[in-house]
């Protein structure tokens, strides 16, 4: 690691700081160290890690955090001690690419918010930042067209085998598709279920419905009336896994949703079913899912996400020819990174200028937090709706 120096009087070494600054007429450019003298806020990230191209900079983010005088100083720590002690006089932390644990959050002596570029926020120990009254924010909304896209293009292509057909051409073997294909139904008329039916899943169902499916979906957060409106009947999570013949995962990776599917699950399901995960890998216990697979308790799966991302080579699943996979790819699209970058700017300046965040995953830390709450109007979630 390179160090910039050793804090005086205390002996330890921090790590080296970048710091970022949107510059006046002219493409982004990395300055050595912060000047306290000049920022009137610190918000810290991880170095070498970016939701998008390496090396991209920050244009996004600067657009709100720029006229508060903020500046995003990136850290080059291995350690927790390391992190800990170059953002112990941070005002926000930009969560990515490293675990935010208790430990690092305790060593937050002003920190006002810890802001996520992504919708799930399992890499932030959110009941350690509650505790401390620091809010944590994701970006639940900015990215639902295109999860839904990728999520109806995995249920076809693996509804039509497109994979295996595609190899089938490639190969020469013209004559093997048709008989393939004979053996399977029409997707009209076929049942698709829901496991969990939150914003995601709703625009699947709207994007299925004209292909003439059936649909039911299990969440017990979710009013019945809510899935009514989307031509969805409300079932009971077996009733959904015993009736479908596609079943679509969009389950959150919370404490409560871990491994919500498990063996006895899948061996609910039909013989003939395609399961299909966009939701998040720890939803499913994926030793489970390998062995309805192999064992032909279930027909096949098209998966975004998997239990370890990404996985070591001898994963059973990536030598399956009934499993399509892609790599946790779903939400990206040329709109969706400086779409979500600009709401983590937008988050951590409401925070900087001392008012509620739009989209706080932990309201109870708002109370503590010192914050006050300024929208006139609903903004559809939390405490602030």
């Amino acid at each position: 690691m390179v160090l910039a120096g050793t804090a005086a009087g205390a002996g330890l070494a921090f790590p080296r700081e970048s710091v970022y600054k949107r510059p006046r007429g002219r493409s982004a450019v990395e300055i050595p160290a912060r000047r306290p003298d000049v920022a009137k806020f610190k918000v810290v990230t991880p170095a070498g890690v970016s939701y998008s191209v390496p090396g991209g900079g920050y244009e996004p983010e600067m657009e709100a955090l720029s006229p508060l005088g903020a500046e995003i100083v990136e850290i080059a720590a291995k350690s927790e001690d390391e992190f800990v002690a170059a953002a112990r006089d941070a005002d926000a932390l930009y969560a990515k690419g490293r675990p935010i644990t208790k430990r690092i959050i305790d060593g937050l002596e002003r920190c006002k918010i810890i802001a996520l570029g992504s919708v799930g926020v399992d890499s932030v120990d959110v009941a350690a930042a509650t505790a401390r009254g620091i809010p944590v924010t994701n970006v639940p909304d900015t990215f639902i067209e295109e999860v839904a896209d990728h999520a109806m293009m995995l249920i076809l292509a693996t509804f039509r085998r497109l994979v295996v057909q595609d190899r089938m051409v490639r190969e020469g073997r013209w004559k093997e598709g048709r008989p393939q294909l004979l053996k399977f139904p029409r997707l009209m008329g076929q049942t698709l279920g829901f496991v969990a039916f939150g914003h995601v899943a709703r625009a699947v169902a709207m994007r299925a419905r004209p292909f003439g499916v059936r649909m039911l979906a299990y969440d017990p957060y979710v009013e019945e009336l809510v899935m009514s409106q989307y031509g969805v009947e409300p079932a009971s999570l077996s009733e959904v896994l015993q009736r479908s013949d596609i079943i679509t995962n969009h389950a959150p990776s919370t404490p409560e949703a871990h491994h919500l599917l498990r063996e006895e699950h899948f061996r609910l399901m039909k013989r003939e079913a395609i399961f299909v995960n966009t939701g998040r890998g720890a939803t499913v216990d994926e030793r489970a899912l390998i062995k309805a697979l192999e064992e032909g308790w279930i027909a096949g799966a098209g998966l975004d996400v998997l239990e370890q991302e990404p996985p070591e080579m001898t994963n059973a699943l990536l030598k399956m020819e009934n499993v399509i996979l892609t790599a946790h790819v779903a939400s990206a699209s040329a709109r969706f990174d400086p779409a979500r970058r600009r709401r983590v700017g937008a988050e951590i300046a409401l925070a900087l200028s001392g008012r509620w965040p739009r989209s706080c995953v932990n309201p109870g830390a708002l109370e503590k937090s010192g914050l006050r709450r300024w929208q006139p109007v609903s903004m559809e979630r939390g405490p602030n709706s």
